[in-house]
């Protein structure tokens, strides 16, 4: 934290006080890590007025202020200040330089209108930006909730969480729910981020005294609140400090006693204490309360989680399913049933229900809640999904379909949830608007975008109400498939449902020419939008700007932008950071971040894009010292931007920059994706030490994924081949570190890879090592293998070596034999008389015939 920060906190809470710890005395049979958990989160034993008070109360006295109703400037003075506080690094960025060097005030970013020149602007174009933004993020309910959990983060990190919650006070806003649970999910996760125990029995500590303030507000203490402690001591192993904090939470809340039995449960199997979980197994066989079936359930939950699958037998045997009033506890235990695999009391209890009367459609849904849950295959669930009905004699009914494919839509497997389609068809059940956006969503995602042909006519042919959602991802699936004439036929085809075409489907074509590099089609698509009078919006200007090559053309769709009345978004900055770069402006791309209308949510991300595209055109120095800037100012790069800067520090990168951008990617494909492009550089600067550790890392992130475990060396032992001059000790020497230092055996294509490499590098004994190598990693030869080793043979020379090779390749197969004639010819030596014999280069006698 900056020193001027620093000193502005101090003046501001310099009257916030410290939790207190005061050491109590225990009995000699308390443990020594309760002992020291009891001493952290017990409060004074001196009684205290303060325990009646608000927290707001509590607050305004401890800022020497008489009443809450008596500082509402200065709580305006305080909100000021914390809005320096937090958006200082963001506001000195955006400054001018000589202001901040005068002494002259920074402007705050909140003074900055969030909308400008509002009169000027169409609102109703402005309120589509917004909604397309929205749709762009998923983000199809309010996100409250999660602005205000990041902002309380954001005021725990700064300020720490007793000032937090004494600054919502000052600011007149007494400390709710929310409030508390966020501080309490921080401090849970500060303790597990630290690996100092003393750190995280602190944070525990704060999580104790915030549980046990909302208790004395008169707060009901739930599982929101609660749970992520819980898991905390579950995690770890924590019993005694489990039973304490679960004294709090049980005193005078006893509604939430069987939700802790699941808890309890958890933590039991967690430690594997068999003795525990047989005694809360005997004491529910002897409860008979109102709530029994909730203990139940709950119990149920955590051993079906914790893979208890002789207990959970033991006590889903006592269960009468006859005798179950509440419908989502049988869906429950349907739902465990079928991720437990446990076959045979799902079909018992389907009956059993069947036999007393159960509505059909509810045995459907029962039916779709235990097979979605079971860990197989998608085809093995749709077979025992349709078996299950027809062993009871029952149709699906729509819904559970629809759910079954909407199932199948999450796992991306849009051919199995087409299928499903067509058996509603069949059957004569109807298939709502919504199932058939999701699979649509579901091909596009996983650019399964040829599916389009097989979907379109489904709308023609049944009674689906298409929406203009539904013809924007057709047209852009049929767009991504280079089908113009067909996306401009779903233009024509909108006049049958009564539709107008959109903006976003205008949009689809546009970027599709773009892409295609076909710039005259995609300004015949803003043409072709005028004429329909459909009007651009930002994702248009965006489009048009990006791929601009000339100064005066940006200036232009810029001028065309502000006429319509369209906003500057984050979209229309990063393309103008683009069209700046590819026509050459490497100044006016920097000076686009200084913009003050550049929108401080998306800051970040627009110079994440900048970085980018000075690095992929050539400028590298220019895209370091804006990285270098964003992390002094403790802003994270985009993992595009990272990747982007590896790529292009490829010639000019050292390692050890390379290793450093690897580490700020968090996620797993994208991390693996800029490994392989740093193992690269590795190769051909010959680092080896450092080959070995990335492909160590590789293997333990997929360490759970033994197909992908197979495969994870064939890219490293191509590039190897791929080389120009090749470097065959590296590959050799590679090999063997993943034979012992890794534990793993090689794939039969990196040998492959190896065996082109020998040949490349024209080394006959190697050539022969790696063919050994197939045996010891136990892959039989195949007749590719016999063809490939042939092949190698007659490059190096060794024709006697190949002639027993021949011997083994199969003369049957035309396509084979086609393959061998090929490398005869290639080598000067054409295939002889059958029968006959040619002499090879070594003067032996070889013989070529098929």
């Amino acid at each position: 934290m900056p020193g001027s920060k620093s000193k502005t906190l101090q003046s501001l809470f310099r009257a916030a006080t410290k939790l207190s710890k005061q050491w109590k005395s225990v009995s000699p049979s308390t443990s020594a890590k309760d002992v020291a958990v009891k001493q952290y989160v017990s409060p004074s034993s001196k009684p205290s007025n303060d325990s009646s008070k608000s927290l707001s109360e509590i607050a305004a006295e401890s800022f020497n202020f008489k009443s809450a109703a008596d500082y509402g400037e200065s709580s305006k003075l305080l909100s000021s200040e914390l809005s320096s506080i937090l958006c200082g690094d963001l506001d000195s960025y955006l400054s001018d330089p000589e202001e901040s060097s005068n002494g002259s005030c920074l402007e705050n970013v909140l003074d900055v209108p969030w909308l400008s020149n509002v009169e000027k602007c169409n609102m109703s174009l402005r309120r589509k930006e917004i909604a397309r933004e929205r749709k762009e993020k998923w983000t199809f309910k309010s996100t409250q909730i999660g602005r205000f959990h990041k902002l309380v983060k954001q005021c725990a990190c700064k300020l720490g969480t007793d000032t937090t919650v004494k600054v919502f006070g000052k600011l007149g806003r007494e400390t709710g729910l929310k409030e508390y649970n966020a501080l309490i999910r921080l401090c849970i996760e500060k303790a597990r981020e630290s690996n100092d125990e003393e750190v995280s029995l602190k944070q525990l500590s704060k999580a104790y005294q915030l549980l046990k303030s909302m208790k004395e507000q008169g707060f009901q203490v739930e599982e929101e609140s609660y749970g992520s402690i819980l898991m905390y001591f579950i995690d770890f192993g924590m019993v005694q400090e489990f039973d304490f904090y679960c004294e709090l939470i049980m005193d005078g809340n006893a509604v939430s006693l069987a939700r802790l039995a699941y808890y309890e449960m958890l933590l039991w199997t967690k430690v594997e204490n068999e003795d525990k979980i047989e005694e809360l197994l005997y004491h529910l066989s002897l409860y008979d309360g109102a709530d029994k079936s909730a203990f139940q359930e709950n119990y149920l939950l955590a051993l079906c989680e914790s893979d208890r699958v002789e207990n959970f037998v033991r006590l889903v045997r006592t269960i009468d399913i006859t005798k179950v009033s509440s419908t989502d506890f049988v869906t429950n235990i349907f739902k465990f049933l079928g991720k437990l695999l446990l076959e045979s009391f799902a079909k018992m209890f389907l009956q059993e229900l069947v036999t007393i009367g159960i509505r059909a459609n509810d045995i459907s849904k029962f039916i779709c809640n235990y097979t979605s849950s079971m860990p197989s295959a998608v085809e093995d669930v749709i077979l025992e999904f349709k078996n299950l009905h027809a062993e009871l004699e029952i149709r699906p009914t729509s819904s559970q379909y629809q759910k079954l494919i909407m199932y199948c839509c999450e796992l991306f497997k849009v051919h199995a949830a087409l299928d499903m389609v067509d058996q509603m068809f069949e059957a004569g059940l109807p298939l709502s608007l919504e199932t058939f956006n999701s699979i649509l969503e579901a091909c596009e995602k996983s650019c399964e975008y040829n599916l389009v042909h097989r979907m379109y006519p489904m709308i023609l042919r049944h009674d689906i109400k298409p929406n203009s959602e539904t013809f924007r991802i057709m047209i852009n699936m049929t767009v991504r498939i280079k089908d113009f004439e067909g996306a401009y036929g779903m233009l024509k085809d909108l006049e049958k449902f009564n539709m107008m075409p959109t903006t976003n489907m205008y949009n689809a074509i546009m970027g599709g020419y773009f892409r295609e590099k076909d710039t005259r089609a995609a300004l015949g698509v803003l043409k072709q939008m005028e004429d329909a009078n459909v009007k651009s919006d930002s994702q248009t200007f965006s489009y048009l700007i990006s791929n601009c090559t000339t100064e005066d053309n940006i200036s232009k769709f810029l001028d065309e932008m502000k006429d319509s009345g369209v906003q500057l978004t984050k979209h229309v900055y990063m393309a103008l950071i683009n069209g700046y770069a590819a026509s050459g402006q490497f100044e006016k791309a920097k000076q686009v971040i200084c913009d003050r209308g550049v929108p401080a949510k998306g800051f970040n991300e627009i110079r994440s894009v900048l970085v980018s595209a000075l690095a992929s055109h050539g400028q590298i120095s220019d895209a370091l010292d804006i990285y270098k800037e964003m992390e002094e100012a403790q802003c994270k790069l985009e993992p595009k931007a990272v990747i982007c800067l590896i790529e292009n520090l490829q010639t000019e990168g050292d390692l050890h920059r390379l290793l450093h951008l690897l580490e700020q990617l968090n996620g797993l494909d994208q991390w693996v994706d800029a490994s392989y492009r740093v193992i690269t550089y590795c190769i051909r600067k010959n680092h080896f030490r450092s080959i070995v550790d990335l492909l160590k890392r590789l293997v333990d992130a997929f360490k759970s994924d033994e197909v992908a475990k197979e495969v994870l060396f064939d890219e490293v032992f191509c590039q190897i081949a791929e080389q120009d001059p090749i470097n065959l000790q590296l590959g050799l020497d590679l090999l063997q570190a993943i034979k012992k230092e890794i534990g793993l055996l090689p794939s039969r294509q990196s040998l492959d890879f190896l065996l082109s490499a020998c040949v490349n590098a024209k080394d006959l004994q190697a050539c022969y090592l790696i063919w050994k190598e197939y045996k010891i990693a136990g892959l039989p030869y195949n007749i590719l293998s016999y063809v490939r080793m042939y092949r190698a043979l007659l490059a190096l020379g060794d024709y006697k070596s190949a002639a027993n090779i021949l011997k083994n390749i199969p003369r049957d197969d035309i396509h084979v034999c086609s393959v061998v004639k090929a490398c005869q010819t290639a080598h000067g030596m054409s295939a002889p008389a059958k029968g006959k014999k040619k002499k090879g280069k070594t003067g032996k006698n070889v013989s070529y015939k098929m």
